[in-house]
C-alpha cells in the first residue's frame, strides 16, 4: 500500500553511525532508549550506517511499522557524526537527502 508522508510531523534524523544489521525491533528499541523518543509516534526516523551509501527508514503508520532501506549506487550521504544527537528535519530536506520522494 502507498502511503502519503508529506504530511508526517516530525522527521528526525539519528545522527552517528547505526548497526544496519538491526531491523525494525532493535530500531524501534535504539530510539526509545538512547533517545527517549516514541516509535510510535508521528514520526519518520533516518539511520545510517558506517559506509554512508547505505540508509534505513523508519515509519509507524498506525497499523505497523514500515522499513525501507535504500542503497546508494554512487556516493555516499554527509551524514552528521554526533552519536548522541538527534536533528529534525523538515519535509524538503528529507526528500533532498535521500531522494525517496518517488516513493512516497
Amino acid at each position: 500500500m502507498k502511503y502519503d508522508y508529506t504530511s508526517v510531523k516530525n522527521i528526525y534524523i539519528i545522527c552517528g553511525k547505526t548497526d544496519m544489521r538491526k531491523g525494525i525491533d532493535g530500531l524501534a528499541t535504539l530510539i526509545q532508549d538512547s533517545f527517549e523518543l516514541d516509535p510510535y509516534g508521528d514520526s519518520i526516523f533516518l539511520f545510517s550506517g558506517w559506509s554512508k551509501d547505505r540508509n534505513k527508514c523508519l515509519y509507524f503508520d498506525g497499523d505497523g511499522f514500515a522499513m525501507l532501506y535504500k542503497r546508494l549506487d554512487n556516493g555516499k550521504l554527509h551524514w552528521p557524526k554526533d552519536e548522541n544527537e538527534v536533528r529534525n528535519l523538515s519535509q524538503h530536506e528529507l526528500r533532498w537527502l535521500v531522494i525517496w520522494h518517488a516513493y512516497f
